[in-house]
């Protein structure tokens, strides 16, 4: 089996030269590579073919043979890194804490440890006749939450 921290150090030393951060690096047992990759702008299919390359001429297939996949991490999917929410600040995400709450909001004031859900919310407050929308923030532990990605509304 490939060793992943050969597979890293050779996707990091690809990254240094380009504007991309890796999201996640997986080998399996019968010897599949999987990189994924991400942009603040998206990934274009030519950058995943030119890493792919890059990841081939480094490894020998006459010692190992090996399968190998370069991809984007996906729209919808999961953040897997703090980068992700860093280049989504500003950006309509959904929200699953470990509780089991779902929220959906504008991911605001991303920091190292903590960042920050604006979202609508309707109830009836004292003094309202009726439910009104009312604007809510709430600051999450990265470590609190399950799972945040980017939502994407098909209205």
């Amino acid at each position: 089996m490939t060793d992943k921290n050969l597979v890293k150090q050779i996707v990091e030393e690809w990254l240094e030269k380009n504007e991309y951060f890796l999201t996640q690096i997986d080998v399996t047992e019968d010897n599949r590579i999987l990189v994924e990759i991400d942009h603040k702008d998206g990934v274009w299919i030519e950058d995943c073919v030119e890493l792919s390359r890059y990841i081939e001429e480094r490894l020998n297939r006459d010692e190992e043979d090996f399968e190998l996949e370069v991809g984007s991490a996906g729209l919808g999917q999961p953040f897997l890194v703090h980068q992700q929410y860093v280049i989504h600040e500003g950006d309509e995400v959904e929200v699953l804490t470990k509780e089991g709450s779902r929220l959906i909001g504008t991911l605001e004031d991303v920091e190292a440890d903590v960042f920050t859900l604006s979202y609508t919310v309707k109830e009836k407050r004292e003094g309202d006749k009726r439910p009104k929308l009312y604007s809510e923030n709430k600051t999450f532990n990265y470590d609190d939450v399950k799972e945040t990605r980017l939502f994407i509304d098909f209205k």
